[in-house]
């Protein structure tokens, strides 16, 4: 299985996202804050666009912890993951602060965004070339 990981943020604020390759699939990681933790899962199965137009979307399914709040995160991630590779994903997340300050928020979840986009860029490296799958 391949297996790789991107860090964004520094400090309580870094959000580090893991991805292991399950032959087509995608499991991905998130996590960060002070207290790294499950806060939300999403899995997300490709279908054909409702637009009838021929491109991959996807539907998901999520778990959110009570109390937590990375339910539309998780989803986020993982429609489009699954959207991107036509393939099963499931993304987990939880970022938690202590004490955060409300610019916190905003900071993790643009270092989120941005894990989130490397790990998009990485597996859209692994298909180049020809390659049919992530793998």
């Amino acid at each position: 299985m391949k297996t790789f990981s991107v860090e964004k943020g520094t400090g309580a604020l870094t959000v580090e996202g893991q991805v292991v390759l399950p032959g087509d699939n995608i499991v991905a990681v998130f996590s960060g804050g002070d207290i790294p933790h499950v806060g939300a899962v999403a899995v997300a199965f490709p279908r054909p666009s409702l637009k009838n137009d021929g491109t991959i979307s996807a539907s998901a399914s999520v778990i959110c912890g009570i109390g937590h709040k990375e339910d539309e995160i998780a989803k986020k991630a993982a429609l489009r993951l699954a959207a991107a590779f036509n393939t099963t994903t499931a993304v987990s997340v939880g970022l938690h602060m202590n004490d955060p300050k409300p610019e916190d928020f905003t900071r993790i979840l643009e270092n989120f965004e941005m894990a989130l986009e490397e790990i998009l860029a990485q597996l859209r490296e692994g298909t180049s070339a020809g390659k049919t799958s992530i793998r």
